[in-house]
C-alpha cells in the first residue's frame, strides 16, 4: 500500500512504461514535467501541438526533444482532438492538458467520436500527502462537479475508490463530510451522507467502508474522535477518502492545503476510458509529475483487467495487481 508519493513513484517504476498524449504541448511547465516523467521511468510522451514552439521551448529547457514523438498540429482544437484520439485508439495510455483552455480540453474528452467518455459520471480526484498524516488522502470533488446530488455522490465515491484501489488501498474508508457528525434534516448534506452510508451497508456501494456524516476533524484526527466520544464509529480519524458536499467546500479545502500546509499532491480526472491529467498552469512542477505518476498507476491497473462474459454480463478481473 502506497502511503506517500515516494511509494507511488516506486510502484510505477516497476511497471512497463506508459505513454501520455499531450494536447498543445508547447508549454514549458508541461515539457519539463514530461521530461522528468521519462527520466524517472514513469511515462513516455507523444507531444501534439505547434512543433516549432515545442522545439524552441525544449531548447531553453536543454531538453533532448528528439527523444519524444512530435505531431505538428498548430490549431489548439485540432491538436486536442488529435491527442485524445491517440488514447481512444490505444496508441497512448493517458491524456494530458497542455497549453489549451480547460473548456476546449474537456470538450475533446467528451467528443462522441474520438473522446474518452463512458456512461460514468466524470469526477476529479486529488491525492494529497500531508506532513503529520501517515497515509495518502483522496479528496473529491474539488474541481469538476459543482453541486452533486445523492446519485452523483455515489458515483464520485465509486470513481475515487477505484483510484484508491489502484494505489494499493484494499478497502478505503470514505468519509462524506459535513459541518456536524449527526443527521440534521435542515442540513441536506448530512441526510445524503447518511443515505450513502446505508447504500454501502446494503451493498450498493462496494469495495470500501462509508461512514457519514462526519466533520473533517473526526475524519482525519483520531484524538478528536476520542475527545468527542465517537470512537464507536467505523471511521475514527482514519479516513482515506474525503467526499465533499459541494465544489465550494472541496476547492476551499484544496487551496487551503496547497497554500498553508506542508504537502504534495497529484490530480486526475476519473470516469473516463483512460486516465485524464487535468492540472492548472499555476500548479507546481512536482504536482504535474505526481499527476502523471498517478495516471500511470491507474492506466496499469486498467491494462491488467481481464474481460470475461458470463451469462451475458461483462465481468472485470484484475489478474496482476500492483500491490
Amino acid at each position: 500500500m502506497s502511503k506517500s508519493f515516494k511509494d507511488l513513484l516506486a510502484q510505477v517504476a516497476e511497471c512497463p512504461m506508459k505513454k501520455v498524449a499531450v494536447a498543445c504541448a508547447q508549454d514549458d511547465a508541461v515539457l519539463e514535467a514530461v521530461k522528468a516523467a521519462k527520466e524517472r521511468h514513469i511515462a513516455d510522451a507523444i507531444l501534439v501541438g505547434d512543433e516549432a514552439k515545442i522545439r524552441t521551448i525544449a531548447d531553453v529547457l536543454k531538453m533532448n526533444i528528439n527523444e519524444f514523438e512530435i505531431i505538428n498540429v498548430v490549431d489548439p482544437i485540432e491538436a486536442a482532438r488529435t491527442a485524445v484520439k491517440l488514447v481512444h485508439d490505444g496508441k497512448a495510455d493517458m491524456y494530458m492538458k497542455g497549453l489549451i483552455d480547460t473548456k476546449s480540453f474537456l470538450k475533446s474528452v467528451l467528443d462522441k467520436e474520438v473522446g474518452l467518455r463512458t456512461d460514468k459520471t466524470l469526477s476529479h480526484v486529488c491525492v494529497f500527502e500531508i506532513k503529520g498524516i501517515d497515509r495518502l488522502l483522496f479528496l473529491s470533488d474539488v474541481a469538476f462537479v459543482p453541486y452533486p446530488d445523492l446519485d452523483t455522490k455515489a458515483q464520485i465515491i465509486k470513481n475515487t475508490v477505484e483510484i484508491a484501489h489502484a494505489c494499493g488501498i484494499e478497502c478505503p474508508k470514505v468519509a462524506p463530510l459535513a459541518a456536524v457528525e449527526v443527521v440534521n434534516p435542515k442540513m441536506p448534506c448530512t441526510v445524503e451522507a447518511d443515505e450513502l452510508t446505508k447504500m454501502n451497508e446494503e451493498g450498493k456501494i462496494t469495495g470500501c467502508i462509508v461512514d457519514g456524516p462526519l466533520s473533517l476533524d473526526l475524519a482525519i484526527e483520531p484524538e478528536a474522535a476520542y475527545h468527542k466520544g465517537t470512537t464507536n464509529r467505523k471511521i475514527v480519524g482514519d479516513a482515506d477518502v474525503l467526499l465533499f458536499p459541494d465544489i465550494h467546500a472541496g476547492n476551499i479545502t484544496y487551496k487551503a492545503l496547497v497554500h498553508t500546509a506542508e504537502c504534495v499532491n497529484g490530480n486526475i480526472l476519473t470516469g473516463t476510458k483512460a486516465p485524464v491529467i487535468l492540472t492548472s498552469r499555476s500548479d507546481e512542477f512536482e504536482v504535474k509529475v505526481n499527476s502523471i505518476a498517478l495516471a500511470a498507476i491507474v492506466a496499469e491497473t486498467l491494462s491488467n483487467l481481464i474481460l470475461i462474459y458470463k451469462n451475458g454480463q461483462l465481468l472485470l478481473f484484475n489478474f496482476c495487481p500492483l500491490w
